[in-house]
């Protein structure tokens, strides 16, 4: 930039100005910096006569400074522009953070030509001034420009204003490196989230190593992947919603909504509005159009809990839902398409409904495509220890966790449970609170638990006495010295030595007496 006062020096800030408006707006249009670079430099070149220009980024894992975009240079040239942190006037710019101006590069020593665009050209007629591009504390790379060499130039200017253009880079680097790290953040969290979905409602996360849940697992697998509607049957509290949760996060409909209603808690007169909206004004208190669960639903899956109960009207509604995928609101005319995977649940025999006449032989048809039966919790042999436990260690922020005594979990096994899993977890809340100590004793659980098992005890007791009568004496001791052994395994977890110590046996006579019984494989 040339020395100059009044309206020169006027026209010169104008000129300025207008440049750097230019590149401000230039680093706007695009959040890719790789497309904005060259267009910068070519204003540059443009509005300060600059003969070559280079902006070179710093790659801090090898330490290496690239040219990253040009002016004036070929792409060969570009490509041998490579430097090391020091090297060259662009390395010691880059290392050092401090502006370097060389008013003849045939003078400067450190002036390295590693790209070769100035071979055959006069080298006292160059002059080159280099800034470094800062974040902060940090430098990240280099504006640099070479011009012709003129007594009437300032290169004090000249570093004012690139290094101005410098600044103008940094921010916008800023800006996108912000703007990516955002963008990357919510990426990542939305992956975090759905493998947490896709972790909590996993099959494995379903507690149970029976043999008869993994008949359930498998077919949790085999069915996700389609789009079948699915009947899932089991008593209360066996976990027929956790089920219809795997299926979906299984599914191909997984990043999609996960619609849950439950038919039995709504009166018939609310039941169609919640599952298929209602338009403004279609009954009293109708003060605005809603939504109903199906168009929420739209893409995923709706699960419909016990479906057994809903009435007579909305079964056809919902059929006609199964049948052709359409449905108008409460008070609507207007058909609504809706691709939604019907999952339903029913504690219910819902073939014997069909067959009697109380419920739809065709809905029943339509949402029985596959079935799919929870086994209650007392022929899941095995399966409560694992789940005390479980609840147990869930419980752990209501206080200091707690274990289980022997005798307690005695009692547990024993009890037929049939609320199921949702059963076992309401007793276990309710002993965590009552025992005082850090163990749940068979005292701390609810009355209720224990004349159960008390009442089974009696009732098996009675049963192997009536079978005593029908054998011999040697048979009725074996049958009990049988039970005996079974019993103290239980307790002792199998541990031979304590199930000994506990009959009062030393361990070779238990391990004769369990070959005997064939308890021991």
């Amino acid at each position: 930039m040339k020395r100059s006062s009044g309206k020169t020096a006027v026209r010169g800030e104008v000129r300025e100005l207008s440049m750097l408006f230019e590149i401000s707006e230039i680093l706007r249009q695009s959040m890719d910096l790789h497309e904005v670079v060259g267009p910068v430099l070519e204003a540059m070149a443009k509005h300060m006569g600059m003969v070559r220009g280079t902006i070179t980024l710093l790659n801090r894992q090898t330490g290496e400074i690239l040219i990253e975009a040009a002016h004036g240079l070929s792409p060969s040239q570009r490509e041998r522009g490579r430097y090391q942190l020091g090297e060259g006037v662009t390395g010691r710019v880059v290392a050092t953070g401090r502006p370097a101006v060389v008013p003849r590069i045939s003078e400067e020593p450190l002036f390295l030509d590693r790209t070769g665009a100035r071979k055959g050209l006069s080298r006292d007629d160059i002059s080159f001034i280099c800034v470094p591009i800062k974040l902060g504390n940090k430098v990240i790379g280099a504006l640099s420009a070479d011009r012709l060499f003129s007594e009437e130039v300032s290169f004090e200017e000249d570093v004012r204003l690139l290094s101005i253009i410098a600044s103008l880079i940094a921010q916008s680097v800023r800006l996108r490196q912000s703007a990516e790290e955002e963008r990357q953040r919510l990426i990542e969290e939305n992956i975090r989230l759905q493998e947490e979905l896709r972790e909590r409602f996993h099959p494995a996360n379903i507690i149970g190593t029976a043999k008869v849940m993994q008949g359930v697992y498998d077919l949790i697998a085999q069915v996700a992947k389609s789009d079948a509607t699915v009947l899932i049957e089991g008593e209360s509290g066996t976990g027929k919603e956790l089920v219809a949760h795997a299926i979906h996060y299984h599914s191909l409909r997984a990043t999609k909504p996960f619609v849950r209603v439950h038919c039995a808690a709504l009166p018939d007169t609310v039941i169609e509005s919640e599952l298929f909206g209602h338009e403004k004004g279609a009954f009293t208190g109708a003060i605005a159009q809603r939504k109903g669960r199906f168009e929420l639903a739209q893409g995923g899956s709706i699960f419909l809990d016990e479906v057994g109960d809903l009435s007579a009207s909305t079964q056809i509604k919902l059929l006609r839902v199964l049948q052709e995928r359409e449905f108008e609101r409460v008070g609507g005319r207007t058909p609504i398409t809706v691709d939604v995977r019907v999952l339903s649940a029913t504690n219910k025999d819902l073939r014997g409904l069909a067959e009697a006449g109380e419920f739809r032989e065709d809905l029943f048809f339509r949402l029985n495509v596959v079935t799919l039966e929870i086994p209650p919790l007392r022929e899941r042999e095995g399966d409560v220890e694992l789940l005390v436990r479980y609840f147990l260690s869930s419980f752990g922020g209501q206080g200091k966790r707690k274990t289980v005594t022997d005798r307690a979990m005695a009692v547990l096994k024993a009890y037929p449970w049939p609320g199921n899993v949702r059963e076992l977890k309401h007793c276990l809340e309710n002993a965590v609170i009552m025992s005082e100590g850090e163990e749940i004793d068979e005292g701390d659980l609810p009355r209720a638990f224990r004349e159960a098992c008390q009442e089974r005890e009696k009732e098996r007791s009675l049963a192997a006495m009536q079978e005593a009568d029908e054998m011999d004496l040697d048979g009725a001791l074996d049958e009990v010295e049988r039970r005996m052994i079974v019993r103290a395994l239980e307790r002792t977890k199998g541990i031979q030595v304590d199930a000994a110590h506990l009959l009062k046996v030393t361990p070779r006579s238990l391990r004769y007496r369990m070959r005997k019984h064939g308890l021991q494989g």
